[in-house]
């Protein structure tokens, strides 16, 4: 099959022919891929930097939505005919910038009636990571205040929409073009990240309330994020950046770990319209590269997808 990715590891993004699909272990199932997702993570794989189960030459993509096609014989919860969404790693043949995807059934979630192909494809990463920030790295309780530190990205406006619907009061950072939406989403205060200020304001604001837990979501933000904490708090990065921890601030580096039951839970999330997520550019297959461009240097206003089978629209 005709695929979008890499030859050797840092190579250029292409497209190549690879095998088939292999019949499928009892546990697999194989999806007509209608959208995959394309994030800043895939470059990190690109360059080698994130082992995703699989050598080169390789599809690149870790996330994408599509029909089922095929069950394994221990598969169960899925049927020919379903329309799923995943973070399928480790990958088990190809990655998801492909027309088909074999993928781990316990890594799939049904796509709600009312998603787009393109927001499904977009969601698994970003909304896992985000879930595993709010819900298990800082363990948000209602009450608490939390500072998200690069909000207007599709990551970071995820974490403050789940900060949010946790009962926490949500603090945030974002580009001046971006404040209306983090603010939509939940957040009380937004602060311009370019102002080197932001945590000072970000701790004037708070008071009397403090800042008990923080999550970073931009580059080499995590140093900064750090001091808008409380002594004793919680800061959590998912930017491969981690700050030293100081004054008894716990800091956890977060890297997203797949989980279909907690991808059905965020799917239905959505589809019940407590969580959004923009897209900003579907592309097909021969532009992976461009896709990837465009995301890796912010000239999106939201997620990224690529339409692998061309016999189908989003």
């Amino acid at each position: 099959m005709r695929v979008a990715g890499i030859r050797e590891l840092s190579g250029a993004v292409g497209l190549f022919e690879v095998p088939d699909p292999r019949p499928l272990a009892e546990d697999e199932v194989l999806i007509a891929v209608m959208a995959a997702g394309v994030g800043n993570w895939d470059d990190i794989v690109r360059s080698g930097d994130w082992d995703v189960g699989i050598g080169t030459p390789m599809a690149l993509g870790v996330e994408a939505a599509g029909v089922v096609t095929e069950v394994g014989a221990n598969v169960a919860e899925f049927s020919v005919g379903d329309e799923v969404l995943c973070h399928p790693l480790p990958l088990r043949h190809q990655g998801t910038w492909a027309p088909w995807l074999t993928a781990p059934a316990a890594t799939l979630a049904l796509k709600p009636t009312a998603m787009t192909w393109a927001a499904a494809a977009a969601l698994p990463v970003p909304a896992l990571t985000a879930h595993q920030v709010v819900t298990e790295s800082l363990a948000l309780r209602a009450g608490d205040t939390v500072l998200v530190h690069g909000a207007g990205g599709v990551t970071g406006g995820l974490i403050v929409a789940l900060s949010a619907l946790s009962g926490a009061t949500v603090i945030a950072t974002s580009g001046p073009d971006k404040q209306a939406r983090v603010r939509s989403l939940g957040a009380t205060e937004v602060f311009d990240y370019h102002d080197p200020t932001w945590p000072d304001q970000a701790r004037d604001v708070a008071s009397g309330r403090w800042i008990q837990a923080a999550a970073n979501a931009a580059r080499g933000g995590a140093e900064l994020a750090i001091r808008a904490v409380a002594g004793g708090g919680r800061l959590a990065t998912i930017t491969s950046d981690p700050p030293t921890p100081e004054r008894g601030i716990r800091v956890s580096n977060v890297y997203v770990r797949p989980d279909g039951r907690q991808l059905a839970r965020l799917a239905e999330m959505f589809g019940r319209g407590l969580m959004s997520l923009p897209v900003a550019g579907s592309y097909p297959l021969p532009a992976a590269g461009a896709a990837l461009a465009d995301v890796v240097a912010g000239r999106l206003s939201g997620a990224a997808v690529l339409t692998p089978n061309d016999a189908f629209v989003l």
